[in-house]
């Protein structure tokens, strides 16, 4: 089963300061910061999955790369551009989810094709047009849907035909999309009979895990042995076993990553439980804690006193120079200040956390590097590294859940 990281420019930069929190006035971010296969002890992720709408902009505008990242990602091509290992694997797709409510895709499948050989890509997904529902059993599904599903299938024999008279080098992933498992099924018999052996699962994002079991079910009925399933946005490693023996050989998500700063109380997590990361917020970026202070209810004194002695303990206490109570009880103090008497402590959370201490035994690189600094929610230098951390955890929990089956 391998693990695709879903590419949206996540960096951190080695030389950030995290007693004074600011950056080296020479960093150049593009030269300088680095991805999580570059800062991490071991591989987080077997692939990077790149979408055009993240490089190149959609109907929604520009995408997440600058003219000169764009520039520089198809002169390089993709593996020079993240300075990937030479294991990691390379894939491209359409980013369809930017275009969902547009009629029909923005891109042509020249362009699309022009995007993956340019740049590089190891595999390219064909263009798709995503279904946003799920029919349940009986249901009759809208117009829209059918028009969209076959759609997808029209561009993915387009697409195929194109690999083949170019010749490409890129391999081609079918996209199939459905409403239901009928449907799903439906899909994945069109794509084998067009000739693809990889098929990814779009639109499955929101669908209950159960549901999506369901769609697998259907889909090995007509699945011949030699295709494997990518399931594009899906992770649900719990399920993986049953996954795996339906014929899915790879999957993205950002899931892990993303639950580090979105999540909130799930931030860090361990190969058997996951903790809250400790809030400490700056008093300068925190906007609740900004309007309490222009209101008059806080004095920002207060605010930047608290804020230092809550960081000061927590790193005390990581040394030994303090008891987990003490640092815990400035914690608390700042924490007042911040969210006021109204809202509920996260006092229970953060006691467990720093009972724990998880980093401490963490061999992941970047906690033995940063030690409580990354258990903290504050800006993104950390919270990014806490989600890198995280997808080297995923991956490790990948590993024994796998060799269990195995064994």
């Amino acid at each position: 089963m391998k693990f695709f990281f879903p590419d949206s420019q996540d960096l951190v930069s080695p030389t950030y300061d995290f007693i004074h929190d600011e950056y080296s006035p020479l960093r150049v971010r593009q030269r300088d910061d680095r991805y999580a296969h570059e800062v991490l002890s071991e591989p987080a992720y077997d692939g990077v999955l790149v979408s055009k709408a993240v490089v190149d902009g959609s109907v929604r505008g520009t995408g997440k790369y600058s003219m000169p990242q764009r520039q520089r990602i198809y002169r390089m091509g993709v593996r020079a551009f993240f300075r990937l290992p030479k294991i990691t694997a390379t894939m491209g797709d359409c980013g369809s989810f930017t275009y969902a409510n547009e009629p029909e895709p923005p891109y042509s499948i020249g362009e699309v094709l022009d995007f993956y050989e340019e740049c590089g890509f190891d595999a390219g997904v064909s263009i798709d047009h995503v279904i946003l529902g799920y029919s349940k059993s009986g249901e009759s599904a809208p117009d829209d849907w059918y028009r969209r599903q076959q759609m997808t299938l029209e561009c993915a024999q387009k697409y195929l035909d194109e690999t083949r008279a170019r010749n490409s080098t890129v391999a081609p992933i079918g996209a199939a999309q459905g409403w239901d498992p009928p449907s799903y099924a439906e899909s994945v018999a069109a794509l084998q009979k067009m000739g693809y052996t990889r098929i990814a699962l779009g639109g499955m994002i929101a669908l209950r895990t159960p549901d999506i079991v369901d769609c697998l079910l259907a889909i090995d009925d007509i699945r011949s042995s030699d295709v494997g399933l990518h399931l594009l946005g899906i992770s649900r490693i719990e399920n993986f076993d049953n996954f795996r023996s339906l014929g899915v050989t790879s999957f993205d998500s950002t899931s892990a990553f993303r639950q580090a700063f979105m999540d909130d109380r799930d931030n860090y997590h361990t190969a058997d439980t996951t903790y809250a990361a400790i809030r400490v917020p700056q008093v300068e970026g925190n906007v609740t804690l900004k309007r309490a202070i222009l209101a008059g209810r806080v004095q920002q004194a207060d605010a930047v006193s608290g804020e230092r002695d809550a960081l000061m303990a927590l790193r005390d206490y990581d040394a030994g120079r303090v008891s987990m109570t003490s640092a815990l009880d400035s914690v608390l103090a700042y924490e007042r200040l911040v969210i006021g008497s109204k809202k509920k402590s996260y006092e229970e959370q953060y006691r467990r956390t720093l009972e724990a201490a998880p980093w401490r035994s963490c061999q992941c690189g970047l906690c033995a590097d940063h030690g409580i600094e990354i258990a903290i929610f504050r800006g993104t230098e950390r919270n990014k590294r806490r989600g890198f951390h995280n997808l080297a955890t995923l991956r490790k929990k990948i590993a024994l859940r796998l060799e269990g089956v195995q064994q």
